[in-house]
């Protein structure tokens, strides 16, 4: 394996695999924070060209954080397919590329080939493409799952109407939910951040979504993002839950600080196919973004894509009806500006899409962040063309509970118009009957809460 390349007279020496991963990683505030990342722009295309020549057997056998030690690595590991991976394992991760954005690739083949894939073959591959070649690539596939609802059908776009309130008042949280579905938003799931993560008060909300679903009919799941153990126990107390919710990271220890582990997470499985109320089998939903392991110091030297990348290898083990990348969430610590927001939100779907998951983003970004509404709507359109599941829908893209921006119930409605796309295909019917949507285009009843009088 050779880890040396020579670019204008200069010699570039790197140690391991791990560092040509970190040095070849577009530039991102959180691994400059770490000391991982290039130190010129010249030395990141050193490492674009080492990495490009590795062949996939070479990253196979160099995991970035070792088997013996860490169980997101475990679980990876042991989900590959060994035949599928015999294979192909003498490609190089340029051959990769190639392969993934050539005319023959379609989504089977991608399908197939991505089940022989570890996490870090599929991050070198990202390092490797522009961003019309994440695009291309991300277009190319299209996940399905089914919780209540059908998610991913080509032609559709999903939303989670996210109606968070500062003190989980339940009188502000409902006109939130009737103004979300008024304009199509909430396909996708109901789901709210709570304020209160207590049994009762996660209880009170799940019974309260619940109710407001049953009532009117409608044809979407309900969630609260509390911690998994706090849902867990509301289930078994009798909450009806639909979708079980998980912030997930790329490394065991960060993991371990989110509180949760495989055991954990298979026993939420199991109890939500027992005791949820959805029809399933998808009835997980979990939440990432570039830099949860910067911030709680829980990195162990690996950058941060290849984190991302590692956290949807140990997320597609339990078969989630969504995930949801926020890599804008945390901030300027880990990614600076709209720029670097952008280029991870693409290199996050098509990581996403080829782990094979049922892939939602996020757009979003921090007060104090470098960015704003114009970054985030490049981001949106972006993702948007290259296929992304489903959004956020929050009031005016402003989240008032947990101060951030996200995309808008408007926001959401702009992107189906943009590009011809359409809600899930049981919401839509719904939306008819409610007089809200008409042949795929919103009626004036859009934003009308007295719909719901």
């Amino acid at each position: 394996m050779n880890l040396s390349c020579v670019i204008r007279k200069q010699h570039y020496q790197f140690r391991s695999v791990r560092e040509v991963l970190a040095k070849a990683s577009e530039e991102k505030s959180g691994d400059r924070m770490s000391k991982i990342a290039a130190e010129s722009a010249l030395e990141r295309m050193a490492a674009k060209v080492v990495l490009s020549e590795m062949t996939l057997a070479d990253l196979y056998e160099n995991p970035v954080i070792p088997y013996e030690t860490d169980e997101v690595t475990r679980v990876i590991y042991d989900d590959v397919n060994l035949s599928i991976y015999q294979e192909i394992k003498n490609w190089t991760v340029g051959e990769l590329r190639e392969y993934i954005l050539s005319f023959e690739a379609g989504m089977p083949e991608l399908t197939r080939i991505s089940r022989g894939l570890t996490s870090e073959m599929i991050s070198a591959t990202a390092k490797l493409m522009s961003s019309i070649d994440l695009v291309m690539a991300s277009q190319k596939m299209r996940h399905q799952a089914y919780c209540n609802t059908l998610i991913g059908e080509p032609g559709r776009l999903a939303f989670r109407c996210q109606p968070n309130h500062p003190i989980d008042d339940p009188e502000g949280i409902l006109a939130s939910i009737k103004e979300g579905l008024s304009y199509g938003s909430g396909d996708a799931v109901i789901g709210i951040n709570p304020n209160n993560d207590s049994v009762e008060s996660v209880t009170k909300l799940l019974k309260m979504t619940h109710e407001f679903m049953q009532k009117w009919q409608i044809p979407t799941q309900n969630c609260v993002l509390a911690h998994i153990t706090t849902q867990m126990q509301a289930l078994r107390g009798g909450a009806p839950i639909s979708l079980m919710f998980q912030s997930l990271a790329g490394t065991q220890r960060a993991n371990e600080a989110f509180g949760v582990s495989k055991d954990l997470l298979d026993e939420a499985m199991e109890l939500m196919l027992r005791k949820g109320t959805a029809a399933g089998p998808n009835v997980m939903y979990f939440e990432t973004g570039q830099g949860s392991e910067v911030s709680l110091d829980s990195h162990e030297g690996v950058d941060m894509q290849t984190l991302e990348a590692r956290t949807y290898g140990f997320c597609r083990h339990w078969k989630p009806f969504m995930v949801n990348n926020v890599s804008g969430f945390i901030g300027p610590e880990t990614l600076y500006d709209g720029r670097q927001m952008i280029r991870a939100d693409l290199e996050d779907l098509f990581m996403g899409k080829l782990h094979g998951l049922p892939m939602g983003i996020a757009p979003t970004y921090t007060n104090h962040m470098h960015a704003d509404q114009n970054d985030q709507e490049i981001a949106g359109m972006l993702t948007a063309l290259a296929g992304a599941n489903f959004y956020m829908g929050v009031p005016g893209g402003d989240d008032v509970m947990l101060s951030y921006q996200d995309t808008s119930y408007h926001d959401d409605a702009s992107y189906r118009e943009l590009l011809g796309l359409r809600p899930l295909r049981e919401f839509e019917k719904w939306l008819e009957k409610m007089g809200i949507m008409e042949n795929g285009r919103l009626t004036d009843r859009a934003g009308d809460l007295s719909i719901f009088d």
